[in-house]
């Protein structure tokens, strides 16, 4: 796979690190002892600055017809657009409006440490993408969503931000699964894991937004501990588990027909690759052969998240982040997935072949 890491030619290190685990592709630095914010800044090489320099057209000589010499075009302003600058390199990272408010690396890890007061928050990875334009930051907070007697899921909060222009502040909740390291994003009822803040916004609304998430993230890690325990309850058939894999995966509304109806014959074989792919990992993978998982509607729910998060193939390390937890293809699938558990958990098996939609 290939990767995006920003490399700095000056230090010769990429901007990545992660705590005790190996980083991505073998890149970046491992630590042993979770950083402070100030700490994880520098172990990812992130602690640049960025700034917005006017642009500038002209300057530039063209040959005449012949005789008529040189002729210098003097410069020319470009209004209310600038370039955003890494002020340790001078790499030009996008270019933006005049009311693009750069939020600085350092405030994006400030955003973490004020939604809860720097006490309790352990960041895990942090890093770079590109020349440095998009950054993400993974922290871990205290406590666990406990399913069963161990099976037990760890609360990251992720966030990511751009400095080209091409995006928000997205802050968002995400549990991960600790003895398979699937990343289990639900939105509960008529809640949203995730906070937007637009780089206009100032410090006083980014913290506002930055409590607001952490409200967020208690009161889903408690509803989420409630559903996960009942689904760990609720009976499923190998057949059933099959049926909810294709019906959350189903790429289109004609596909959803057709597995709604068994018209098993009309599905394509790449489809039927990736569900069987899914199923497998479900069904032969030792880490969802708990009592938890085990026939179980949660086990099934994990078939489709561990299907993204550790088996299905991404092009680059960005556009799994983006299909995993910025609202893309994967997202979009583990919370259809969410969606069929909760009525299957509500209201049998049965659901999958007669009322699912």
């Amino acid at each position: 796979m290939a990767h995006e890491l920003n490399f700095n030619e000056t230090t010769g290190q990429h901007s990545f690190f992660s705590v005790k685990e190996i980083a991505w592709h073998g890149l970046g630095q491992i630590v042993q002892d979770y950083p402070t914010s100030a700490e994880a800044l520098k172990f990812a090489h992130l602690d640049f600055t960025v700034e917005k320099r006017p642009i500038f057209t002209g300057n530039v000589s063209s040959s005449q017809d012949e005789g008529a010499g040189e002729m210098t075009i003097p410069n020319i302003t470009v209004p209310d657009y600038f370039a955003t600058v890494r002020q340790d390199n001078n790499a030009v990272l996008g270019v933006v409006g005049k009311d693009y408010h750069i939020v600085q690396n350092t405030d994006a890890f400030a955003f973490f440490d004020a939604i809860v007061g720097g006490d309790g928050i352990q960041y895990e990875t942090a890093g770079g993408l590109g020349k440095g334009e998009r950054i993400f930051i993974t922290a871990k907070l205290p406590g666990y969503i406990k399913v069963g007697n161990d099976d037990l899921i760890e609360k990251y909060l992720f966030l990511t931000t751009s400095h080209d222009g091409s995006g928000s502040i997205t802050a968002a909740f995400t549990p991960v699964r600790i003895v398979c390291a699937n990343t289990l994003r639900a939105a509960l009822a008529n809640m949203t894991n995730t906070i937007k803040i637009r780089h206009t916004a100032n410090v006083q609304e980014r913290l506002k937004q930055a409590h607001r998430l952490m409200g967020i993230s208690n009161n889903l890690s408690k509803e989420m501990e409630g559903v996960f325990n009942q689904w760990s309850k609720s009976r499923i058939s190998d057949a059933g588990v099959k049926k909810l894999i294709q019906l959350a995966l189903a790429p289109s509304r004609e596909v959803l027909a057709n597995v709604k109806a068994d018209r098993m014959d009309t599905l394509t074989s790449t489809f039927n690759n990736m569900v069987d792919a899914a199923y497998e990992y479900g069904m032969s993978n030792h880490t969802q052969q708990m009592e938890t998982t085990e026939g179980t509607v949660f086990g099934a729910y994990n078939a489709v998240t561990g299907f993204f998060q550790n088996v299905r193939k991404y092009k680059t390390t960005e556009d799994k982040v983006k299909s995993i937890l910025l609202g893309g293809n994967a997202q979009i699938k583990t919370q259809n997935a969410f969606n069929i558990c909760m009525e299957v958990s509500k209201k049998g098996e049965e659901f999958l072949q007669f009322n699912c939609n």
